[in-house]
Order: C-alpha cells, then structure tokens, then sequence
C-alpha cells in the first residue's frame, strides 16, 4: 500500500508538472490564466507569475485584465520582489482607479517600497519616497483597516531617517570635525524634537562644542567655550538625570576653569 501512495503521489507530481510545463509552452492565453490562477491559489506564486508574465500584454483593455493584474502585482508581492511589486500595485491603482481593490493595491505598494532600504546607514530617499506615499494613501484614507499599519510603518521609517541623521552627526564628531557635528546635532534638534534620541544628541553637541572650544586658537575660544556652557546648561536643563551627566562632570569643571579665566582677564 506505501508503495502504491508514493507511485500515485509521484503520478500526480508528474502530471502536474506536465500541465504547467506545457501551459508555458502553450499560446493559448486562456489556458495560461486559468493554470496560473489555480497555481496562485495553491500559494505556488513563482510559478504562476512566470505565467502571468507571458499573458499580461494580451489582456489589456479586456474585461479580465483587471482580475490578471491584481494577481500579477500580488505575486511579486509574495514573493517579496519589493521594487516591482510596489510599481506593479503603483500601476495597478492608477490604471483601475475604481476597483474595490485600490486601497489594498495603494498600501501594499506603499508598504513594498518601505522595505526597499531597510539599513539605516544607506542612502535613504527610498525612506523619504515610501513615507510620501504612505502619507498620501493615509490621507486619501483616514478610515482604512490598513490605517494601524501604515501608521506603523510611518514611524518606524521616520526612526530609520531620525538614526541616519544622528549617526552622521556622531561620526563628525568621532573624527574631529566638531563644527559640522555641531551644525547637524543642531539640525537633527530641530527636525525631530519628540525623537528618542535627543538626550544623546544634546550630550554630543554639548560634547563636540567643548571639544572645539577648547582646541580653538585664541581668538575665537571665549566664544566658542560660551557656546559650549549654554549647550551644556541646555542639555542639564532638559535632562537632569541622564546618565550621560556622568560623563560631563570632568569636562564641566574645565570648562568653568577656563571661562573663569577671561571673567579674571575682563
């Protein structure tokens, strides 16, 4: 009896790899999307986008194009081909404005292209470009069952924007130029006032002005050093408690040693 399971399963096996092998050779259209249709529902999503592909063009302007074009978007989306599913969805809406399934075609393709520059170091105009489009399918609809995850997604892709502006602004500060890590810790302050991680900028300006300060030529050290107290009276103001205070407290008493010295100079 095993044996006759296994002969039969393999049968079946071969039969179906047959059918779908001779669909791809086939120039019956038809044929093609009613085998890829069911291959789609079997969750087979690589075989039947490879039919799919071959018929799209033939369909268009037919009553079933819209049906063909949603499972072909849905396919690469899948299987998780993130850029040509976001187009694809992208081309979907555009050309069906009216389908009922738009608002879904509109947040998956927002949600794909959300994923195509996940490492934060990157370049990150994909991130600018999938929170545009997320902001727009939230407006567009305010009232969506997609509306918890697209908030979702919106603040994890404005974390990944706030990480790559406060790592640039670190790294200036790891090599030595203070004065730019200065300028974008001061940008990264205005740009995202409620981000997580603005008690660790604070600490870096305050921490790249006293390192300017203090390696400054003459001319310019009073002010620089001034400019590092206010950062540092800012930083204790709006953090009392942090523990990076700890690593202030040396730094701290230089700093009022040496402003000490032009008060006594005056």
């Amino acid at each position: 009896m095993k044996h006759l399971f296994y002969i039969l399963v393999l049968f079946i096996s071969l039969t179906a790899c047959n059918e779908y092998q001779n669909a791809l050779k086939s120039e019956d259209i038809s044929t093609k999307f009613k085998l890829g249709e069911k291959l789609y529902e079997e969750g087979k999503f690589a075989k039947a986008n490879k039919l799919f592909v071959q018929i799209v063009p033939n369909y268009r302007g037919k009553p079933q194009a819209e049906k063909l074009m949603y499972l072909y978007a849905n396919t690469f989306y899948k299987m998780e081909d993130h850029y040509v599913a976001g187009y694809q969805f992208e081309r979907f809406a555009t050309s069906y404005p009216k389908s009922t399934k738009v608002e879904e075609a509109l947040f998956k393709s927002a949600e794909s292209y959300s994923y195509l520059s996940r490492i934060y170091s990157k370049d990150q105009t994909e991130t600018n470009d999938a929170l545009a489009k997320l902001q727009t399918f939230i407006n567009i609809y305010p009232n969506s069952t997609y509306l918890k995850q697209a908030n979702a997604l919106v603040k994890e892709l404005q974390f990944r924007l706030e990480k790559k502006a406060f790592s640039t602004a670190k790294q200036y500060n790891t090599i030595g130029d203070y004065k730019a890590s200065i300028s974008s810790f001061d940008n990264f302050i205005i740009d995202f006032p409620g981000s997580s991680l603005r008690e660790e900028a604070l600490y870096y300006r305050y921490n790249s002005a006293y390192l300017l300060g203090t390696k400054s030529v003459e001319q310019k050290k009073k002010e620089r050093l001034e400019t590092a107290k206010s950062y540092f009276n800012a930083f204790k103001k709006a953090y009392p408690d942090s523990e990076f205070l700890k690593n202030t407290e040396d730094l701290e008493k230089d700093l009022d040693k040496q402003l000490e010295q032009y008060s006594t100079k005056s």
